[in-house]
């Protein structure tokens, strides 16, 4: 499990990569964990979690990136067996009551037939259990526990209900907004509007952070995006 550690000594761990990549920041008593992956890497979850002495109980919050199921299919049984405070998007309410968020459109042509075939199987594959937010996030958010120096900030494009979370200003984890899996690219396979998510991108290089840590894959670094953004802004 790889850490990286911000000036502040908040700690970001990687405690789950593969299928989906889910984060745990902690500082003395705040535990957070970002995203949940799909409801079958609960046990994997569990068991990194133990070993970093952090059980799901301790969970304090638990921010989503987005609701596609790949990144929320966990949410309930982590809040039932934790009490955490579930953060996501306002775009998302209607989706997480419904137990049902639409997948993505394709950038690419394999990834359109995909996303097109995905959401005509709909809710049965890609679904996950229905679950209440104790905050809907509508505009930048910054936790109010004491000293608090992280920010959830709405960044749309991969989907409507994209946010990234700002660490000390250093470190953003931002879910499928970018794509850490391609040597030297960072554009995703799924987007639901390009232009906004390049957008997104420009909002985040308006920030201090040098890191970016996507859903899918390895970090990436301030200088690849801003090496991305300049090419798909021109275009």
């Amino acid at each position: 499990m790889k850490s990286w550690n911000t000036k502040n000594n908040y700690q970001i761990t990687r405690v789950l990569s593969g299928r989906s990549n889910a984060y745990l920041i902690t500082k003395d008593d705040t535990v957070i964990l970002v995203d949940t992956s799909k409801k079958s890497d609960l046990k994997t979850l569990s068991q990194n979690l133990n070993a970093l002495n952090t059980g799901i109980a301790r969970i304090n919050f638990l921010v989503l990136t987005h609701t596609h199921f790949d990144h929320c299919q966990a949410a309930r049984e982590i809040n039932e067996r934790s009490a955490c405070q579930i953060i996501v998007s306002a775009k998302a309410e209607k989706f997480i009551q419904n137990g049902y968020t639409p997948l993505p459109r394709g950038t690419l042509l394999v990834t359109k037939l995909i996303a097109g075939l995905g959401n005509i199987i709909g809710k049965s594959n890609f679904g996950y259990a229905p679950f209440q937010a104790d905050v809907l996030v509508g505009h930048d958010f910054v936790f109010d526990f004491p000293h608090s120096s992280i920010k959830i900030m709405e960044t749309a494009g991969h989907s409507k209900d994209s946010v990234s979370i700002l660490i000390d200003d250093e470190i953003a984890i931002v879910g499928d907004l970018m794509f850490g899996v391609f040597r030297n690219s960072i554009f995703p396979p799924f987007s639901d509007n390009v232009q906004q998510m390049i957008e997104s991108w420009g909002k985040l290089l308006g920030t201090n952070c040098r890191v970016f840590l996507p859903g899918h894959g390895k970090e990436i670094n301030r200088n690849l995006l801003q090496k991305e953004y300049i090419k798909y802004h021109q275009l």
